[in-house]
């Protein structure tokens, strides 16, 4: 579904059951996947690349060298950069840096993401938040600069490790582990 006052260039593809909505502009080059939803007024670069089942909230602009992976959330008004330090008068396409958000992650509302950092497999950036260093899996940030505050499952539970590093997810009963700073789901 494309809504009529959205803009999608020749060359862009977009997945099945893919939702574009009001005043949205999708450039040549651009990759959606399936079932994904584009609230109005957002903008996807030439060169994005966006998984299945992405939800990208209104005015989020999506610039190049950014890849969503499948299942991301991103609420509204939140802010993709590429440059570290723009100028007007100076191009510096050559300097983008990319930036990866995985597997089921989550950014919140106004986040503002700067370039050349990974956000990890389910991981929860909070409404607000600055992303200047690379999030790891299920991290929970929040805050400007973004600082770790705890971990999430992946249904979006909060996890509060034991003593031994378990946790496990008050509303699926999955389990995880903390070893090193690094938390992770038991299969």
């Amino acid at each position: 579904m494309i809504h009529e006052s959205a803009v999608v260039d020749p060359g862009a593809r977009i997945g099945a059951r893919t939702a574009i909505w009001h005043f949205c502009h999708v450039m040549g080059g651009a990759e959606i996947g399936a079932d994904c939803s584009f609230g109005q007024g957002c903008f996807v670069a030439a060169g994005v690349r966006v998984g299945a089942r992405v939800r990208v909230q209104n005015h989020v602009s999506l610039f190049e060298g950014v890849t969503l992976a499948d299942e991301v959330f991103v609420g509204p008004g939140a802010v993709f950069t590429n440059v570290m330090n723009p100028r007007a008068q100076i191009s510096r396409r050559h300097e983008y840096r990319p930036t990866r958000v995985l597997h089921g992650a989550t950014i919140g509302a106004n986040a503002t993401i700067l370039p050349g950092v990974t956000i990890g497999e389910h991981a929860f950036v909070a409404a607000g938040a600055l992303v200047r260093r690379d999030v790891g899996a299920f991290e929970l940030v929040a805050g400007v600069p973004a600082t770790r505050r705890g971990w999430m499952s992946r249904h979006g539970a909060r996890l509060v490790p034991d003593e031994e590093g378990r946790a496990r997810c008050p509303a699926t009963g999955e389990r995880y582990q903390l070893e090193g700073g690094v938390m992770a789901l038991v299969r």
